[in-house]
């Protein structure tokens, strides 16, 4: 992020006062760019918002009237301004962005952080490979997209392998093919790995993939044509045959986009719904004419707003992190205050307006959609309060597990619900150690124990239901770590697995119930028990996985005298993992850059 010019708020903060002097404050306030921050008598931050103009923007929500009743509220309870001005408008919308996300003001719509879209890579080198991609990009490879979701990506990707035969494969793989692989007998790759394609016609199929990705499908369909036309002259039939097959595929998927431009556009489409209360922005993509698929966005917060503002928060957060596309369709327009960098309108011809009209109709969709499944989620919880006859809903549950293999590398795992959805935020793992290995009581002890003394302390929130992933021992130990740390209260369950191990036979031993219980397998708050420790014991195993992995491969090349980080790292990256190191003969160990003759036969024999 830039740093923006900050100069310091033009007057001291002043004590608050339960009436705010607005045209005191109006009258030192700069004209320059900026942000600013509404804050209520206890100096807590109600709203920050971006201007170009501070002294105009400020001014307009105390000099204006008719503003919505969220805004109207909100301004009842101001009771102080600060104001941090920047060199320009793009500073002050970063800042803007930071802010809002740091402080979660009430009154600001704060949609959900989705830094990460996904996109189609193309690596560098002779043979380029095809990807899937997330994150930052490399500067050796292409990318196309954004996507709005990754299934858009993924059908792209099969459709230009079926189209074009480019390689997916890693790069340790590709290096290391002694014969072509399935990809290729399924007629989804051209095999370059084994030289059944030369360097220049791969380029080619390449150079074809990549103007089909930006967009210029017509010329992508003339040339396969055109080659076709040469094919069959030549009496090369089969490659004939093998041209119309990847035509057809192409123009099957081009007709498929019902919704499509005639022209090569790269476009936004994003619509704004208030339904019974809820705000959705639904944001659908067009790249090189085609629509990709939408994606629906509901604020973190539900301060009661409306579509259009709905709308210039999406767009503000948005492309703060995203590039905006040469045009965005908006289903409210004018929008005050859009970013310099968004060419935004309002629909110019019946086919944007069809655009827009779907985005609205998957907007509402979303909002009928996410209402139905709280109502399910709650109809759970409030099924499972009563069958534990637990004082209300339990909002947060926490499921523990262990796993281990023969008591080696054991892991425990805490994973947790709330409100009926799993918040992977606040999953933990515990690395156990110092056990008897193999001893899953003492396993769970030690990591109840660590996790429950931060709760003990304040540090931390208490669930409200406990999930221990096992049978009677193992929840008469949570119990004895919740009485020694003072957290007796807390309802806990332990869930065993039924006869042969058959999901939907589970006993569960409810703390203060002599009898264990068993819910019926349509039981909705069963379901829910069922799915949190399912989610637990892959936790676990995951990470039970890695160490376990980690603590073989590492030790084994660790012991070798002379092979260091920066060597271990170049056999692991060159060979794809401990195992392709293992296959290695000498003579490949010696191809790595920094491995002699010597340090490989050493290598060779160590993993031996």
């Amino acid at each position: 992020m830039s740093s923006a010019a900050s100069v310091p708020n033009s007057r001291e903060p002043r004590p608050a006062v339960e009436v705010f002097d607005s045209r005191e404050f109006l009258a030192t306030l700069t004209e320059a760019p900026g942000v600013y921050r509404m804050l209520d008598a206890e100096r807590k931050v109600l709203y920050v918002g971006k201007a170009k103009n501070l002294r105009k923007r400020v001014s307009s929500y105390f000099q204006k009237t008719g503003h919505s009743p969220r805004i109207a509220l909100m301004l009842q309870q101001v009771a102080d301004m600060e104001v941090t001005a920047t060199r320009s408008e793009a500073e002050a919308l970063i800042l803007e962005n930071t802010l809002i996300k740091k402080l979660a003001p009430k009154y600001n719509i704060l949609f959900r952080d989705d830094k990460s879209y996904p996109y189609i890579g193309l690596s560098g080198g002779d043979f380029p490979r095809l990807f899937f991609h997330r994150g930052p990009f490399e500067k050796k490879s292409q990318y196309f997209g954004p996507f709005p979701n990754g299934l858009a990506v993924r059908e792209s990707i099969q459709l230009i392998q079926k189209s074009f035969l480019l390689r997916t494969c890693e790069e340790a793989v590709f290096a290391h093919r002694s014969r072509p692989c399935l990809m290729h007998q399924i007629k989804r790759c051209k095999a370059p790995c084994v030289g059944l394609i030369s360097k220049q016609d791969y380029a080619a199929d390449v150079r074809l993939a990549e103007l089909f990705l930006r967009g210029r499908h017509s010329e992508v369909i003339e040339g396969l044509t055109s080659q076709m036309g040469e094919a069959a002259v030549a009496l090369r039939f089969e490659e004939a045959a093998t041209l119309r097959d990847q035509i057809k595929a192409l123009q099957a998927v081009l007709h498929r986009q019902y919704v499509s431009s005639t022209r090569d556009a790269d476009v936004d489409i994003i619509a704004a719904v208030v339904e019974r209360g809820s705000l959705c922005v639904n944001l659908a993509m067009v790249r090189g004419g085609l629509h990709l698929g939408d994606r629906a966005y509901f604020p973190q917060a539900a301060p009661e707003a409306e579509a259009a503002e709905g709308l210039a928060a999406f767009i503000a957060q948005h492309y703060a992190e995203q590039p905006a596309p040469a045009r965005v369709i908006l289903s409210s327009y004018p929008i005050e205050d859009l970013p310099e960098a968004v060419h935004a309108g309002a629909p110019r011809n019946e086919m944007e307006r069809a655009w827009v009209e779907m985005a609205m109709t998957n907007a509402r969709l979303a909002v009928q959609a996410r209402r139905q499944a709280k109502i399910r989620i709650s109809g759970r919880l409030v099924a499972l309060q009563e069958a534990l006859d637990l004082p209300e809903p339990p909002r947060r549950i926490e499921c523990f597990d262990i796993s281990h293999t023969m008591g080696e590398g054991t892991v425990a795992s805490c994973v947790v619900c709330v409100d009926g959805a799993m918040k992977k935020a606040d999953y933990r793992r515990f690395n156990i150690e110092g056990i008897q290995p193999g001893d899953d009581y003492a396993a769970m002890r030690q990591a109840l124990t660590r996790r429950y003394e931060r709760v003990a302390a304040g540090e931390t929130v208490a669930p409200d239901l406990v999930l221990i992933d096992g049978g009677k021992g193992q929840h008469r130990v949570a119990r004895e770590v919740f009485a020694e740390l003072g957290l007796d209260h807390l309802a806990s369950i332990g869930v065993a697995k039924g006869e042969d191990r058959k999901p939907g036979l589970e006993t569960l031993f409810v703390h203060k119930r002599s009898v264990p219980l068993q819910l019926g397998m349509d039981h909705p708050g069963f379901h829910l028990i069922q799915e949190i420790r399912d989610e637990a014991h892959r936790f676990a195993i995951v990470g039970h996985r890695a160490r376990r992995a980690k603590a073989r491969g590492q030790s084994k090349l660790e012991d070798v005298a002379g092979v260091g980080p920066a060597r271990r790292k170049k056999l692991l990256a060159q060979f794809g993992g401990l195992d392709g190191v293992k296959a290695a003969t000498i003579e490949d160990l010696c191809r790595v850059d920094g491995i002699s003759r010597r340090l490989a036969e050493e290598i060779h024999k160590s993993l031996r």
